[in-house]
């Protein structure tokens, strides 16, 4: 029996979208690979990021994607046995140095997870509890970056009278950009997302990715994502990883419409993953 094809997701572009400028990158894996024990996740992966743009990282589950992402925060360093090889550049400067302060780079580079997962505080508490760690003690000050960060993360309309409420209480959706808020608390350059919409329904996902386009303008963002018509619609540029391999990086427009290596083309039009 033949399988059957979907057909691959249509590309859109949202009116007054910028262009974005390819060269200009915030982040460079140079020939980065990565190791749990014994088994390599990773095979020497050269990437540039653009600064200020949305990248998504597409590919069958296991192929290395979260890999990489949590190696662009050294988040992957927590576990017992792994190691890497290459480097991971933030701004020119490579993110593995061994004089690196390991808690301000993940100050500047912020993680939310694909399962919300907010600390059983009030929901002031879970946005100002980064600033606190980092030294923020006047009262005003956290009110300012509180108010900001839940404005940037547009839910300060929905939860300003009930700040002290626990944020157990909000849906799925609104804790998700809950977490979303606390890591701008931080003010952080790139925010990375590992499949922020992938348990949310449609109408929550909607606000997830309108979000992440207003966003762009002021981060760097990179979302990994199994969902082809969600990378189609808001990443300025896409990456796809296959068995621990990247093997085609690009602008979306074109990767989604004409990809030059035959494995993305069999990605995209379904055939597997």
């Amino acid at each position: 029996m033949t399988a059957m094809l979907r057909p691959a997701p249509p590309v859109t572009t949202r009116q007054g979208a910028t262009a974005i400028d390819f060269t200009n990158a915030a982040i460079e894996a140079r020939r980065f690979s990565f190791w749990y024990g014994k088994h390599q996740a990773l095979h020497e992966i050269s990437l540039s990021i653009p600064a200020r743009a949305v990248t998504a990282l597409i590919g069958p589950s296991g192929c290395g994607k979260s890999t990489f992402l949590r190696s662009i925060n050294r988040m992957n360093e927590l576990i017992v046995g792994a190691r890497h090889g290459g480097e991971i550049l933030l701004e020119g400067g490579d993110i593995y140095r061994k004089e690196l302060d390991v808690v301000a780079l993940r100050q500047r580079v912020g993680m939310v997870f694909q399962r919300w997962n907010p600390f059983p505080r009030s929901i002031y508490e879970n946005v100002a509890y980064g600033p606190k760690i980092n030294g923020v003690r006047k009262r005003t000050e956290l009110d300012d970056i509180v108010e900001r960060s839940l404005r940037r993360a547009a839910l300060w309309d929905e939860v300003k009278d009930r700040l002290r409420s626990s944020a157990f209480a909000l849906s799925g959706g609104q804790q998700q950009r809950l977490c979303i808020a606390r890591a701008l608390a931080n003010d952080p350059d790139v925010l990375l997302l590992d499949e922020p919409a992938s348990a949310l329904d449609p109408i929550a996902t909607q606000r997830i990715e309108e979000l992440v386009y207003e966003l762009k303008s002021e981060l760097t963002i990179i979302i990994v994502t199994h969902n082809l018509q969600q990378a189609a619609r808001i990443s300025d540029q896409t990456a796809f990883f296959y068995l621990g391999r990247l093997v085609e990086a690009g602008p979306t427009q074109r990767l989604f419409t004409s990809p030059t290596e035959e494995r993305t083309e069999a990605y995209i039009t379904g055939r597997f993953g």
